[in-house]
């Protein structure tokens, strides 16, 4: 499939050359290809090695967990390589459960599974939007209409969870009970994997306006009411990747959960940043989601630096040669809202930490395909 696509574009460039003027001969130049440094090079080496015989990757070496969000993740990474085939190998397996699993019951796909693929059967709005998000990218970058029926079942599902005061529902528990409760990332996720600007967008907007938006910190809060845990950090990198003309400030005010730690496989002193104001602990899919946001605001002395931070927690994989990557966070401490951090989250190597670092060193944002809703100013509330 990829020889093909190249062979595709240099016919596709010859013929241009031959209508432009039969009598010049053109000389075909090889297009320029990204500088990939070594420690992309093992990086993605780990990628490759750890996708399953079913499609799947776990979510951290030696997990048997399979995340829909990581794997969402890993799609994307795959399409960076251009090796489209290990990207559809992932998608191949949620296609072919569309009946069995996201049409069924309550619907969804479920957030976690084991390697085999057995759900847990707890639908989460936020990660099924995330699949949908690479799916949007997967169909920009090939023209391919291969998972337009899964990406259109994944959108009705999350046009389901929408209540009626705008917000949405954050899915379904384990039993099949509505979630109740209303996640600010989630919803965020949700309104940029939906195509266009809707009702359902401008109902969404509406809500955040009136619920989660702080006009004086000029940020999205995750947990109203609960000062302790006011804001999270992956709101102000993904607002800002997100949402056109949204406050750089978002990236600034991040400050507040810097955080320097040592790190438990390398023992050196690292800065990064925390998932909540605990500073407690390097969470680095998330520094790795500031860089992204650093990149696009151009704000390439940040970029720089928390990426070489990061690259001071490089491990070794246990299982594969050649291959490195970066655990969930620098040591053990808590998660967002004060959980303690599962036993091997600051020693084994994580898909989110290792995507979001690829994203940044190919300036690649998956929120770009469908940043441009052409959203009336009126409803842009962060320019107020």
């Amino acid at each position: 499939m990829k020889l093909y696509r190249r062979f595709l574009v240099i016919f596709l460039f010859l013929l241009a050359c031959d209508k432009k003027d039969n009598t010049t001969n053109f000389q075909l130049e090889e297009p320029d290809t990204p500088i990939i440094s070594e420690i992309e090079i093992e990086i993605l080496n780990w990628f490759d090695n750890q996708q399953l015989s079913n499609g799947l990757l776990e979510s951290i070496e030696n997990g048997n967990v399979v995340s829909l969000y990581d794997n969402a993740l890993a799609s994307m990474v795959f399409m960076l390589q251009e090796d489209y085939e290990k990207a559809e190998n992932i998608f191949n397996f949620f296609n072919a459960r569309i009946d069995s699993e996201l049409k069924n019951d309550v619907g969804g796909f479920s957030q976690l599974r084991d390697r085999n693929g057995m759900p847990n059967n707890h639908r989460w709005m936020g990660d099924n939007a995330w699949l949908l998000i690479a799916l949007n990218n997967y169909k920009a970058m090939t023209g391919m209409t291969t998972y337009d029926n899964l990406a259109t079942e994944i959108k009705n599902w999350l046009l389901t969870l929408q209540d009626t005061d705008g917000g949405l529902f954050a899915g379904y528990d384990s039993n099949n009970n509505l979630l109740n409760f209303k996640v600010t990332e989630g919803m965020i996720d949700a309104f940029n994997a939906i195509e266009g600007y809707t009702t359902f967008h401008s109902n969404l907007l509406n809500y955040l306006e009136t619920n989660r938006w702080d006009n004086v910190d000029k940020n999205l809060v995750a947990w109203p009411g609960n000062p302790d845990y006011l804001y999270a950090l992956d709101l102000h990198p993904w607002s800002y990747l997100m949402f056109n003309n949204y406050p750089v400030s978002s990236l600034t005010t991040a400050e507040r959960y810097v955080t320097i730690q040592m790190s438990t496989v390398t023992g050196l002193e690292i800065t990064g940043y925390c998932f909540d104001e605990d500073q407690d602990a390097i969470w680095f899919e998330g520094t790795g989601q500031m860089t992204l946001a650093f990149d696009l605001a151009n704000m390439t002395n940040e970029r720089d630096y928390y990426l070489s931070e990061m690259e001071k927690n490089l491990i070794e994989s246990i299982n594969y040669p050649n291959a490195t990557g970066f655990p969930y966070s620098s040591n053990i401490g808590t998660h967002y809202g004060g959980d303690l951090l599962w036993d091997t989250a600051d020693d084994e190597i994580a898909i989110s930490a290792c995507a979001w670092y690829v994203f940044t060193k190919r300036s690649f944002n998956p929120f770009a395909i469908e940043r441009n809703k052409n959203i009336p100013t009126q409803d842009m509330f962060w320019l107020d």
